[in-house]
């Protein structure tokens, strides 16, 4: 790996930062004994570009700095982020390093090299479990700050790449996995970078619509803001408040979900920034100097009293201090005006409150007191011995393990293999014999540990027993073992019940079902059921029984008639071969599986798919690009499956274009002319409608396949007066 000129400047502008940013937090010989190991790994040509042809030196610098600058990580942070890339290469080792520069940045390198395990191990990162489960891995938090700055480098430097799709693998991950961590640890800033970025990189259009917008209202925007403020200022300081006030922007991010949530356009979101008073008043007088704020405020401006929030009197149980109004100011458009001291705003900002969370995103139980508290550790100093406290009070009652496919289930400490096995599927749990745990045979019985990758066993001979409610530790397994249980004793008691009817049957003997409750009850049993379970269970004897009903029928004749062995045959059962070639081979080469093209996105042959397992356990074949996918992925990962075309296409889809363009009076000629000449097109429906000039229309047509959807879509934007034609 060879660094070229403009990286060596940057290398050198680097490294005078983080200099004296770090001053004397570092050791005498640190940066000597760094540098002698990062040009050794260089010479030994261990080191290469990434698969974005990034320079990993230069990474972990840029990655080092933002963690210093922007959380405030120091000397062991930095040591173990320029470290990782020549250890992770197998340049450097972990006991090199401790020799070198101490425990502390060998405890981070560790959890560096273990998050890049289960990054290997497992595929899908949408799930609350795995972000869990990587934090529940860290030894010391560091290694997800570390991981934080390293993924807000990572999509700051990817912006011009080439490989598209690696770029949009990059930008979901930090929005399904960074962002929130981020969120949670309070580090709003990078939270709001990553989303952006995300937004920008997966939705392009969308964010550069936005940008567009805001910065043609900026100058509006920015004089609104004075004007509303000017007179509000000249009030608070005559009644001789001590405060400075601020106007903030919401987020690219956030303007974009709003306007969704909404279905609204860029100019129906009607707050795009608040108003933020933030006063400097002693303890004693902080209710009272806010309280005075807000009489001031609405005063001047009509306030909606259904917007009001008050959480002054009784706090946010996260600690969350401020005071919210909404009120109408000039040219009637409503402003929201929050008002807090500087020690609430302090509390707020470091992350206590976490300010998006009261905005709605849901809290994860005592994973948010848990980081908050980690929050206040890490704004104390370097000091981590606290963290291990930390993480062993978070995770105390829980473990998380693998399925065999990477997939994260999480399940309370202490359960067992058959717990996992009963996650799975009833049918797995009631025929588990044991498992592979990490490739050892291990008995039902085995506790799990995170991280273990289980493969249940199971026999077909193989039936859930009364004493497995005793292995067990989920309700789930319970609940799961006690119907199977009852089903099999049922289904023994209606066997039983024919093999019992079947003798008298085979002795011309008639039953007489009156006769027959009688002998129940006077044999004791209180229900039928268990009666032909008793029978099942051998407890009873059947001839015993035909001797009774005898006996009860006619207590004078002796029942001597012999028995003539009856059994049950069992079915066979034939496994049927479809045949023939599968259009679509769905997960590990599956074929012949049932499915069924999603009608949200309407994929046809060619298409890049993926298959979702629906409630019906049926398989909905979406496409990789469709509206709803980022939202399958984080919400569903464990119902996802690989699907992929096959063989050749024979079928015919319908797919609509969206056709927007200058409104020329042979335009719709032009259009269904071109369709026409396409052999193997079919039109099926043409709808346009013009308005000032433009025209904006939609086109449905049957076509095979994708090669035949990018030909028509070429050929109609060739079209003189076509603007736009895109897929729907």
């Amino acid at each position: 790996m060879i660094f070229t000129e403009t990286e060596k400047d940057k290398a050198l502008s680097l490294i005078n930062s983080l200099r004296n940013r770090l001053s004397t937090a570092l050791l005498p010989d640190d940066e000597g004994k760094l540098r002698r190991i990062l040009f050794a790994a260089i010479d030994e040509g261990k080191l290469s570009r990434d698969t974005f042809g990034l320079n990993p030196i230069l990474m972990a610098m840029q990655t080092a700095l933002i963690a210093v600058e922007e959380i405030g990580l120091r000397r062991d942070g930095v040591m173990a982020t320029l470290l990782a890339p020549v250890v992770l290469c197998g340049a450097y080792t972990l006991e090199d390093a401790e020799r070198a520069f101490g425990r502390g940045p060998c405890t981070i390198l560790h959890g560096l090299m273990h998050i890049q395990e289960l990054y290997k191990k497992t595929p899908v990162i949408e799930t609350e479990n795995f972000r869990n489960l990587l934090l529940s891995f860290a030894e010391d938090m560091r290694v997800i700050l570390i991981m934080i700055a390293d993924r807000v480098n990572i999509m700051r430097e990817i912006r011009d790449v080439i490989d598209k799709k690696a770029q949009h693998r990059v930008a979901e991950e930090a929005s399904y996995l960074y962002a929130p961590l981020a969120h949670k640890l309070g580090l709003y800033k990078l939270k709001s970078e990553l989303e952006d970025l995300s937004l920008k990189y997966l939705e392009h259009d969308a964010y550069y619509h936005i940008k567009e917008k805001l910065s043609a209202t900026k100058r509006a925007r920015d004089k609104y803001i004075a004007d509303f403020i000017g007179p509000v200022r000249q009030k608070l300081e005559a009644a001789g408040l001590h405060f400075h006030i601020k106007g903030r922007t919401k987020s690219i991010h956030s303007i974009w979900q709003k306007m969704k949530k909404q279905r609204c356009p860029f100019e129906g979101v009607y707050d795009l920034f608040a108003i933020r008073i933030i006063l400097d008043s002693k303890p004693e007088n902080e209710k009272k100097d806010c309280w005075q704020v807000y009489s001031i405020v609405t005063d001047m401006y009509q306030p909606n009293p259904k917007r009001l929030r008050d959480w002054l009197s009784v706090p946010k149980s996260n600690g969350y201090e401020s005071l919210h109004i909404t009120v109408l100011g000039p040219e009637n458009k409503w402003v929201e005006v929050q008002i807090r001291t500087e020690r609430m705003d302090d509390v707020a900002e470091r992350g206590l409150a976490a300010h998006w969370r009261y905005k709605g995103v849901k809290a994860g139980g005592g994973m948010d007191e848990w980081l908050a508290a980690i929050r206040r550790a890490l704004e104390a100093g370097d000091d981590m011995q606290v963290m291990d406290q930390f993480r062993m009070d978070l995770y105390e009652d829980e473990v998380f393990v693998f399925t065999p496919k990477g997939e994260i289930r999480k399940f309370p400490m202490g359960a067992t293999v058959l717990d996992f096995a009963y996650h799975i599927h009833s049918r797995i749990g009631n025929q588990c014999v044991g498992a592979r745990v990490n490739g050892r045979n291990v008995p039902i019985r085995e506790e799990l540990h995170s991280g273990d990758t289980i493969e249940i066993l199971t026999s077909a001979q193989q039936k859930p027993k009364r004493d497995w409610l005793q292995i067990v530790k989920t309700s789930h397994a319970r609940s799961k073992i006690r119907q199977a249980i009852k089903e099999a004793q049922a289904a023994e008691g209606q066997y039983a019940r024919e093999v019992l009817y079947r003798r008298f049957k085979n002795r011309k003997i008639e039953v007489d079902e009156p006769l027959m409750q009688q002998l129940i009850k006077k044999m004791g049993y209180k229900e039928n059921s268990d009666f032909y379970v008793a029978i099942a269970n051998e407890q009873l004897d059947v001839l015993t029984v035909i001797e009774r009903y005898l006996e009860l029928r006619d207590p004078q004749q002796s029942a001597t008639e012999g028995d003539a062995t009856a059994r049950r045959s069992a079915a066979d059962f034939v496994l049927k071969d479809g045949g023939g070639e599968d259009v679509l081979v769905i997960d590990r080469n599956l074929m012949g599986i049932d499915y069924s093209l999603a009608r949200c996105c309407r994929p046809i042959y060619g298409d890049e798919v993926f298959g979702f397992v629906t409630v019906s356990g049926g398989i909905k074949i979406h496409r990789c690009d469709c509206p709803n996918a980022s939202d399958l992925r984080s919400r569903y990962g464990y119902r996802i499956v690989k699907a992929r075309w096959s063989g050749k296409g024979t079928g015919r889809y319908d797919i609509t274009l969206q056709v927007i363009g200058n409104d020329d009076i042979d335009i719709v000629n032009n259009i269904t002319s071109v369709i026409a000449k396409e052999g193997n097109i079919t039109l099926r429906n043409i709808s346009i409608d013009s308005d000032d000039g433009l025209f904006k229309g939609t086109i449905t047509v049957a076509l095979d396949d994708t090669v035949g959807l990018e030909s028509l879509v070429k050929k109609l934007r060739a079209i003189k007066g076509v603007k736009v034609v895109n897929r729907m």
